[in-house]
């Protein structure tokens, strides 16, 4: 990388800071290019070198967790799917991480949470449903339109448990969040411990 594209991304970087710092005070139909170039220390015209409007610029933001999201998981690897004491759909080696991840980037799951239809939240689970837990239920013998049903169910609950602690500034510790989800959906082994 050159030193104009450093100095393009490093840009794109506090433009991006600043709205995540902005998004924090005010709600983000309230926004201004404005006030996100105050905060970042750019004028106007280099916001639009970058992005044509805020929601570009939240979108990005958006993109830019998702790909931080990937680079973490990349390394563990799938179930085996031809056993079944590997699938597991909530376990500790998936969902601990996970939880560090969206505390690390809670600014922005508290947004993905106040605006689904901007961040492709769909688009998301369709994605994780059909790669990953569909061919977990697929291997338990669960059809496709029982799978969805039951998909719906779990990440429902689970996504309402982690947006409330997100909601809550991520003050409970990961491990109490951990064990809550478990208690919730398998009550029956879980042991409860706080």
């Amino acid at each position: 990388m050159n030193k104009s594209e450093s100095r393009y991304f490093n840009t794109a970087e506090l433009m991006r800071e600043a709205l995540l710092e902005l998004l924090e005070k005010k709600n983000f139909e309230f926004l201004t290019v404005k006030e996100i170039c105050i905060k970042a220390g750019v004028n106007r015209s280099t916001f639009y070198l970058h992005y044509e409007t805020t929601y570009d610029l939240l979108r990005e933001c958006v993109e830019e967790t998702h790909k931080k999201f990937v680079e973490k998981f990349k390394d563990f690897s799938m179930p085996d799917y031809d056993n079944p004491n590997q699938l597991v759909l909530i376990n500790e080696k998936f969902v601990i991480p996970y939880l560090e991840f969206v505390k690390e980037n809670k600014k922005i799951y508290k947004l993905i949470h106040e605006y689904p239809d901007l961040f492709t939240a769909v688009q998301t689970y369709n994605h994780m449903f059909y790669s990953v837990f569909y061919p977990i239920l697929k291997r338990f013998g669960f059809n496709e339109t029982d799978s969805s049903y039951m998909m719906e169910y779990y990440s429902n609950g689970v996504s309402a448990l982690i947006m409330k602690w997100v909601a809550e500034g991520c003050k409970e510790e990961i491990n109490k969040i951990y064990d809550l989800i478990l208690l919730c959906i398998r009550p029956e082994i879980h042991k409860y411990s706080f």
